[in-house]
């Protein structure tokens, strides 16, 4: 990349934001979630949402973009990336033949996600259908300490190992978004 966008934010109140904190859909002034549970899955979501919204208002070809390199990642490699690892985790905890990968082999994830709006669309599809999946084959097992699929992991495992996931990727997208068009936030 030769020229640095300039850094900017759509938040006022707190500028190293990416929104104001009352425009801010992450941010909820209810009650906390109830247990443990309600606390893995509302962290999940959250972390979920961040992503969307770090890709949100982009072309193609920025989602596209490889903005830090020589890294092959791209906010549409990501998008990708977690949709196949939605895909996985169920492998992991289920019986049966494992499911085959959406996009190929190895980084076929990031290496195929290419400026063009049909493949931006799949994998938001993809995505939002590979993430309603594994929520409902894990809502089939609320019990925390239960361990599935032939590793024996527990569901609590497998929770926080989707967050760690999803919040190790948004902290990718907010250094990609910032080269794509200089937006900063959290």
């Amino acid at each position: 990349m030769s020229e640095r966008p300039e850094r900017w934010s759509a938040a006022r109140t707190y500028p190293d934001m990416w929104a104001d904190p009352g425009e801010d859909p992450r941010n909820n002034d209810g009650p906390a979630p109830e247990g443990e549970a309600g606390t893995l899955w509302d962290v999940l979501a959250d972390y979920r949402l961040t992503l969307r919204m770090k890709c949100a208002g982009l072309s193609p070809e920025q989602l596209a973009r490889r903005s830090v390199p020589p890294s092959t990642m791209s906010l549409l490699g990501l998008v990708r990336h977690l949709a196949e690892v939605e895909r996985d985790w169920r492998n992991w905890i289920t019986d049966g033949d494992p499911l085959p990968r959406l996009y190929g082999g190895r980084d076929a994830d990031f290496d195929g996600a290419v400026a063009d709006p049909a493949v931006v669309d799949a994998a938001h599809r993809d995505l939002e259908r590979e993430q309603a999946a594994t929520d409902a084959e894990l809502a089939r097992h609320p019990d925390l300490g239960e361990r599935l699929g032939e590793g024996g992991i527990a569901v609590r495992e497998l929770l926080v190992h989707r967050i760690e996931e999803y919040a190790r990727h948004c902290g990718h997208a907010d250094l990609l978004r910032e080269c794509v068009d200089g937006r900063v936030g959290q």
